[in-house]
């Protein structure tokens, strides 16, 4: 099986190439472009490298969120119009469960994206021999309550994610959790490929649709000007 995975649902843009169950291709972009700059040109130069073109593919794999709205918007658009071409099937993928399978090592992953106004959103995740289980659904609050999660915890807890650094600073150095390194704390689109890989589920192109987790800020200030009339 051949699994083509995309993630630009955060501050970098990536695609990966999984088949078999081994990852042959990946890139990672993290210059402050904009997504729909250059995530169809990582695509071109994805299918080129592997010799591959979309009747390949087995599975396209995609960020679904939670994440940046318009980031995560970009990547089902440029699944779709990959998959759409042979009726390729498709796989929506926790954009915090695919963190967890970057991780490349056993432990405890509290995987964060920032949420804005010191919110994130998260999950927390147990990784072993390359397994990855769920402690816990994907949600999003306020960075100073995960203090209570990761105190919860035997052993050191890894922050992972473009919120890491929010939920250090917002639940303190001494609290037990440690940054994973800088360079392997963002989203990988490999992770999205071994996370899909992983579940096995997939769905029609169509059926793509981001899980934003929360309204956008729009649908919250019309909601506050609503309560007020």
């Amino acid at each position: 099986m051949t699994i083509f995975g995309l993630d630009s649902a955060g501050k970098t843009a990536g695609v990966a190439v999984l088949q078999d169950g081994r990852l042959i291709y990946e890139s990672y972009l993290s210059t402050g472009h904009t997504h729909s700059e250059t995530l169809l040109c990582l695509c071109k130069n994805a299918l080129d490298a592997v010799g591959m073109k979309t009747a390949d593919i087995d599975v396209f794999a995609a960020a679904a969120g939670p994440g940046s709205f318009t980031g995560l918007r970009i990547g089902l658009a440029a699944v779709k119009g990959l998959a759409f071409v042979h009726d390729t099937p498709c796989a929506a993928v926790s954009t915090l469960e695919a963190l967890a399978y970057t991780a490349g090592i056993d432990g405890t992953f509290l995987c964060a994206l920032d949420a804005r106004r010191k919110e994130v959103y998260w999950s927390a995740f147990c990784r072993k021999d390359g397994a990855v289980r769920r402690l816990c659904p994907d949600q999003s609050g306020p960075a100073a309550s995960l203090a209570e999660f990761i105190a919860e915890q035997d052993g050191p807890v890894w922050i992972m994610g473009d919120g890491a650094e929010i939920v250090l600073a917002a639940v303190g150095q001494d609290c037990g959790a440690k940054l994973f390194p800088e360079d392997y704390r963002l989203g990988r689109a490999g992770g999205v490929c071994r996370a899909a890989y992983a579940s096995g589920e997939t769905i029609p192109a169509p059926a793509l649709t981001p899980d934003y987790h929360r309204l956008s800020q729009a649908e919250r200030e019309r909601a506050e000007r609503l309560s007020k009339q």
